[in-house]
């Protein structure tokens, strides 16, 4: 049987656990917005047209933080089409998901519907066909108490306390040629700059964020990352990062990914820290992980919508992929990466909430429920408190066509000195055997069993297993029964092709 011993110590500590690492994304894109979150006349609708079953869910989960509007959705965006009496509004042909926009749903609606459940607004902003002046007005309008142009707008819409949106993207993906205005690294680096400081004398409080590279397979990756930050070190705070993955021809290789998660922050790392050397700059830039998930982009890009070729609708069906217990297992290994990295990465958006490569999925006049991937992030965000430790893993190991020799178990933990509560976060990436976990906790005071859970398959079923609109609760969370804890060490045992939550305290 495969083993694995961790090496974890209280005083060895990576950071305190960042609470915005456990974000989402709403985009108008697709259904994830319209019969999504909102759908007036649905029997579960609110009298703002927000559905009540999905907010209860949004509420379960959640996410400390959600980004919006977009995605490629904001480069096209005009956000005064969103705000003031909806019969007003125009619609407007979204050019990024060859959709029709009816702006029913603007930044009033969001700002309602992430006070109710519970998030903190990240916005992001148009500077793709927009730019200086149209930043700074979004940014008065939602945060300026009153007696200028767009606060006192916004007061008219019936909004007489600020939004008060303390985080703000510039722009989305500008380094992709299928971004509408996309720039080079130089003309957006710039501009990032000047619309950074300009919104700075609007609102001084705000924490900016400038866009990364797409992802780490770009052509222009790393040297992207330079020229911006070279432009706008000292009117920034964060960088961000985007990564989607899906299983191709082996699944070794999909669920060692987390492999490629780690290496893309630790390559913005570098190239920040570089850069402020060079630049003698004194803080440190950070990393946000704005969009990540598993998004089987080759189906997407077999779609009518993605090839140009479909008609203008309303909220059309896009990339609403129904996730297994293979993408749980992985897209725990990724919240294990971003923990991990958690004194560079304290922003994350796990994309997206709803819907679209959603973490739920509902049905226009019918029911909401969970999609696999939802409990992982659900139990993380729960139970990741306290200080992120650094863990040495010592396991069996296997071999990916990618990434070579890589680890059968994967592994995150932290500690809550003052609750006395250790959390442990592990997958078994192994197809077909259980796994024997030791963990060395002599250094943690007497712990006990409190809580072991896994994600796996159940009997009579297969790691390609989906939850649906008549099966909301086949892939789920069960016990995990065997945990003991003798002689200073904890011992478990990991089903084939698991995720596992196991909390030990003291007392």
């Amino acid at each position: 049987m495969p083993r694995a011993r961790l090496t974890i110590d209280p005083d060895f500590t990576i950071a305190p656990v960042p609470r915005r690492l456990f974000g989402s994304f709403v985009e108008h894109m697709g259904r994830c917005v319209y019969t999504g979150i909102y759908e007036p006349g649905h029997p579960k609708a609110d009298a703002d047209g927000l559905r009540t079953d999905v907010l209860d869910l949004v509420r379960e989960l959640g996410p400390t933080v959600v980004r919006y509007p977009g995605g490629n959705f904001v480069s096209g965006y005009e956000w005064e089409d969103g705000v003031g009496p909806r019969e007003q509004r125009p619609r407007r042909l979204d050019r990024a998901w060859r959709s029709i926009e009816t702006n029913e749903f603007g930044l009033g609606e969001f700002a309602r519907w992430a006070r109710a459940a519970g998030a903190e607004p990240m916005m992001a902003l148009n500077l793709g066909t927009r730019g200086i002046q149209e930043a700074c007005d979004l940014l008065e309008y939602a945060n300026h108490p009153g007696g200028t142009k767009y606060s006192d707008l916004r007061r008219s819409h019936g909004s007489a306390d600020p939004f008060d949106v303390r985080l703000w993207c510039l722009g989305n993906e500008m380094d992709g040629p299928w971004q509408v205005g996309h720039k080079t690294a130089a003309e957006y680096g710039r501009l990032a700059a000047e619309t950074a400081r300009a919104m700075r004398l609007v609102d001084p409080r705000i924490e900016l964020v400038a866009c990364g590279s797409s992802h780490s397979g770009m052509p222009t990756f790393g040297e992207w990352e330079r020229v911006v930050l070279e432009e706008a070190y000292d009117q920034v705070d964060h960088i961000s990062a985007h990564a989607y993955y899906q299983e191709h021809d082996d699944p070794r290789d999909f669920l060692a990914c987390a492999r490629d998660m780690d290496a893309f922050i630790e390559s913005v790392v570098a190239t920040a820290d570089a850069v402020r050397a060079r630049g003698k700059h004194r803080k440190h830039i950070g990393v946000s992980f704005d969009e990540w998930n598993v998004w089987y982009q080759s189906r997407y890009r077999e779609s009518a919508i993605a090839k140009g070729e479909s008609e203008w609708e309303v909220a059309p069906r896009v990339i609403e992929d129904e996730y297994s217990v293979t993408d749980a297992v992985v897209v725990g290994t990724l919240l294990n990466s971003l923990l991990r990295h958690g004194d560079r990465v304290t922003i994350a958006c796990q994309a997206q909430l709803v819907n679209v490569i959603g973490l739920l999925r509902s049905e226009p006049g019918g029911p909401a429920w969970k999609q696999s991937i939802a409990h992982p992030f659900e139990q993380v965000r729960r139970r990741a408190t306290g200080d992120v430790l650094d863990v040495r893993v010592r396991s069996d190991r296997y071999e990916t066509p990618r990434f070579g020799d890589v680890d059968l178990v994967d592994a995150a933990a932290t500690w809550d000195a003052e609750s006395g509560v250790l959390s442990l976060f592990l997958a078994n990436r192994g197809l077909a055997e259980p796994a024997q976990v030791q963990v060395g906790v002599r250094g943690f005071g007497d712990l006990r069993p409190r809580h072991a859970a896994v994600l796996a398959a159940a009997d009579g079923q297969d790691r390609h297993t989906t939850n649906d609109e008549q099966h909301p609760d086949r892939v789920g969370l069960r016990p995990l029964d065997g945990v003991r804890v003798e002689e200073g060490s904890a011992h478990l045992e990991l089903p084939p092709l698991s995720w596992a939550v196991v909390q030990l305290a003291r007392g």
